[in-house]
């Protein structure tokens, strides 16, 4: 496998993985592992504590780094270190398990952190927030360069993500160079839409999509009739069954298939595949404001899209890693075939010879980026070149 797999077990190795494909310095994330190599080996859960200590130390220490930079007007320089600091708070806050007090306060540092170093850096980053159902979550809108009407690419979390690590996979910036536009959005069930509002997640997930089109329509740098919608990991889920209920969307793209994943859940139950994060069933029930699991699989039972795919009838991408561990192939293989009504549909499986072989390419994400904004600029009328944009 082309993981980097310094602990001794994946759930803690995909955390390092994010973390250097979004942006961390391999030295100071040995700073941060090598002390708690050895509380790794007692399992995924354990010593997640621990986890969160170091990865806090260090973001902390960049906050005060940080702070020096700016004190002599060297800006960019704290942006960048802010950055860091945001990012490895957000991997340390990921690691626990709900109702761990001091994720509080550390997802409330990173968000500060973040917002910080956009602002510092000049970032084309805007925060913004979308309606939804008597309440509202929040969204990065990432602006691509240049005057006039842009497409744009909704683009939703996995089970465990936010709009924050969308930002650092790089895909909006990717998009941007090809003249395309971004909405980063922690929908319901994930980032601050979780944690702050308390908004659980659907399986329909277009209920809150359209409200982000809806915002989308409203604003004179968005061209309406070029809206595309993808999503990273369960937004192999999220992003088929909005692009397949909402007939707004022009196009739309999976980094990573999960074509059945109620049925992923029994799996899990007898141990197949890995999973995402510690804690796992304490956090799915978080995610879906389950009481019990029993619960939890009647909230979700709906999280297949057998008899979605074939409502899409606008171009369509699938992707996935060829050894990825939690989601298996086969998944990306039905999502594909049942794209019947799809005027213009493609399957690509990253393998070997390329990278990105993991789940949503953890051991290599440069691939799966490429390869979606691409495809967005194919069918959104984008530039591959990025001659038009510059």
């Amino acid at each position: 496998m082309a993981l980097f797999e310094y602990f001794p077990n994946y759930v803690w190795n995909l955390s390092v993985s994010i973390a250097l494909e979004s942006g961390g310095k391999i030295g100071e994330i040995i700073d941060m592992c090598k002390p708690i190599r050895d509380a790794a080996a007692n399992g995924e859960d354990a010593g997640t504590g621990e986890f969160l200590q170091q990865w806090v130390a260090m973001g902390e220490k960049l906050i005060e780094l940080a702070a020096e930079d700016e004190a002599r007007g060297r800006t960019l320089s704290a942006s960048k270190k802010l950055e860091r600091a945001a990012l490895y708070l957000l991997v340390g806050e990921r690691m626990q398990g709900h109702g761990n007090p001091a994720r509080v306060a550390t997802f409330a540092l990173a968000q500060d952190t973040f917002a910080r170093a956009m602002k510092l850096g000049n970032h084309p980053v805007e925060r913004v927030m979308i309606p939804y159902e008597g309440s509202e979550y929040p969204a990065l809108y990432v602006r691509a360069p240049g005057d006039g009407p842009k497409p744009v690419v909704v683009y939703c979390n996995g089970l465990d993500s936010s709009k924050e690590l969308l930002y650092w996979s790089n895909l909006p910036q990717a998009l941007a160079a090809r003249g395309i536009s971004t909405l980063c959005v922690d929908q319901p069930g994930t980032g601050e839409a979780l944690r702050i509002s308390n908004l659980p997640a659907t399986p329909h997930s277009e209920k809150w999509a359209s409200p982000a089109v809806d915002w989308l329509e409203k604003q004179p740098d968005v061209d309406p009739k070029r809206i595309g919608m993808t999503g990273i990991s369960l937004g192999g889920h999220f992003a088929p069954r909005a692009v397949a209920f909402e007939p707004r969307f022009a196009s739309g793209a999976v980094w990573g298939a999960n074509h059945n994943w109620a049925e992923v859940q029994q799996k899990r139950l007898r141990r197949e595949g890995e999973n995402p994060v510690p804690h796992y069933w304490a956090h799915v029930l978080w995610v879906f404001g389950a009481k019990d699991m029993d619960d939890f699989h009647e909230k979700s039972k709906d999280m297949t899209l057998d008899g979605v795919m074939e409502r899409i009838k606008v171009p369509f991408l699938v992707t996935h890693g060829a050894q990825d561990r939690q989601i298996s192939v086969d998944y990306a293989h039905q999502s594909y075939e049942q794209l019947t009504n799809s005027p213009q549909r493609e399957l690509k499986i990253f393998t070997p010879r390329e990278g990105g072989v993991e789940h949503v390419g953890a051991d290599n994400m440069s691939y799966g980026c490429d390869y979606i904004a691409d495809w967005f600029a194919d069918t959104l009328g984008g530039d591959v070149t990025g001659k038009a944009v510059s």
